[in-house]
């Protein structure tokens, strides 16, 4: 039997290892981050490219703000996807991760918790001005913030279980929107009508929770799924 001493040893060894492989995603986005940068400037640019389209009448932009926020923020936030396990797999460090006794699904937590620090968290910085763009109004900012940081902490897990499962696919690029958009349908609908009632000067929390409900769902499945595919790869 180990003592106890060693028994409450092992989940601080893990929950070390798993700081210590956060901290290491985070060092390589910092390092090379035109993947954020091109996630905020896809994000800001659709934005702007709304009242070309539709006209720029305030009202009219105004009333497409909330849908248009959700579905840029969602679409932006899937560029990087498709190399959350792909380079780590090019160059053999996702063997060396899987075989340092860290299990799959923390592996596929810490990276689903990397790109939403470095993809989810500025694109909720850049929200106010995808919102000025839009005509949102100013009392509708801070649920937009809420929703928008919610929705990419939903799509980041669902994105790490879909990058997962077309890791090593032919046009795996290709398959993950395809997986991971019809899954995220929920939280562009709870977020677009939270956004709504706060514009609306009503209130915007029903919607909020049901979005936090989402991304409590997700957080232990998500993983899990992910690691389940990682396992198999």
């Amino acid at each position: 039997m180990s003592a106890p001493g060693e028994a409450l040893e092992a989940p601080a060894a893990g929950g070390r290892a798993w700081l210590a492989l956060l901290a290491r995603e985070l060092r390589l986005a910092l390092r090379h981050p035109a993947d954020t940068l091109a996630a905020v400037l896809f994000f800001v640019l659709v934005a702007a490219l709304f009242p070309f389209g539709v006209g720029p009448a305030p009202e009219t932009l105004a009333r497409l703000a909330p849908g248009a926020l959700l579905a840029a923020a969602l679409l932006a936030a899937l560029l990087p996807l498709d190399r959350l396990f792909g380079a780590d797999a090019e160059d053999g460090s996702l063997d060396q991760l899987l075989l340092s006794g860290m299990g799959p699904s923390a592996v596929a937590a810490a990276k689903a918790a990397a790109h939403w620090l470095t993809t989810g968290l500025p694109l909720l910085l850049a929200t106010p001005i995808a919102a000025a763009m839009l005509n949102l109004p100013v009392e509708a900012w801070p649920a937009a913030m809420a929703a928008l940081g919610l929705a990419a902490g939903f799509l980041s897990l669902l994105g790490t279980a879909g990058a997962a499962l077309t890791l090593g696919a032919r046009r795996g690029g290709v398959l993950l929107p395809l997986l991971v958009l019809p899954l995220a349908i929920p939280a562009v609908i709870f977020g677009a009508a939270g956004i709504e009632a706060a514009a609306a000067g009503l209130p915007a929390r029903p919607y909020l929770l049901l979005l936090a409900a989402l991304l409590a769902a997700a957080l232990p499945l998500a993983p899990l799924a992910a690691g389940a595919a990682l396992r198999t790869e």
